[in-house]
């Protein structure tokens, strides 16, 4: 492997590991919080439902798809000082949540809003018509039908952020992405990168495999 052995390599990989479960943990916690109910939100306030509010949900979609229409290299780059007053830092891991977290909520609430349209309108307009009240409707009906979908978008959500983690390595944002820089193309220790690659694939893996399971899970407890 190069210049550099196996032995020496684990506690930099143990800390990259720890710095990737930090940066993509904290971030998909704050895309549950806040990206699942703007998903909501923004089905809610669609054109013939509960909420119906065009300005609302223009707005809403807008904000949304103007992030997601930023590379996250430039998002890095554009929210630095809003990383510095957050978090005191302008690079590391914690200094990273910062876009990747704003990155998540606006992929999930799009990926929440996506579940919930396929919701039969049909179970929805009958909910309205025997009076249930809106907060019912959405606890009783539309999570529940949606929950499976919701499950697969976190799934993607998830991975997604392992690769946006990746990416915060190249500016100093520490995680598995930064030891694949320093060690494997800094100092040409291509072992280095496989090893990191391998990583890397078997999280991602890991990840889809468990979020496949729950959701077929819930679907097969629906039929």
């Amino acid at each position: 492997m190069g210049s550099i052995t196996l032995s020496e390599l684990l506690p930099d990989l143990g800390t990259a590991m720890i710095e990737t479960g930090i940066m993509v943990g904290i971030s998909l916690v704050l895309a549950l919080l806040l990206g699942l109910p703007l998903g909501f939100l923004l089905f809610l306030t669609r054109r013939n439902m509960l909420l119906e509010n065009r300005v609302l949900n223009f707005i809403g979609g807008l904000l949304i798809n103007f992030v997601r229409s930023l590379p996250f290299v430039i998002l890095l780059i554009l929210v630095i000082p809003l990383s510095m007053i957050v978090t005191g830092r302008s690079t590391g891991p914690i200094a990273a949540t910062v876009p990747l977290a704003i990155a998540s909520i606006a992929f999930y609430a799009r990926l929440v809003e996506t579940s919930l349209c396929e919701v039969n309108t049909g179970v929805i307009e009958a909910s309205r018509a025997l009076g249930a009240s809106y907060w019912l409707i959405i606890k009783e009906v539309l999570f529940p039908e949606a929950l499976a979908g919701l499950i697969r978008g976190f799934t993607v959500t998830a991975i997604s952020l392992i690769g946006y983690s990746a990416m915060a390595g190249v500016v100093g944002g520490g995680g598995i992405g930064f030891l694949a820089i320093n060690y494997g193309y800094y100092r040409y220790e291509t072992g280095v990168m496989i090893i990191t690659v391998i990583l890397l694939i078997l999280l991602v893996q890991s990840i889809q495999t468990t979020g496949d399971a729950v959701s077929n899970h819930i679907d097969r407890k629906k039929r």
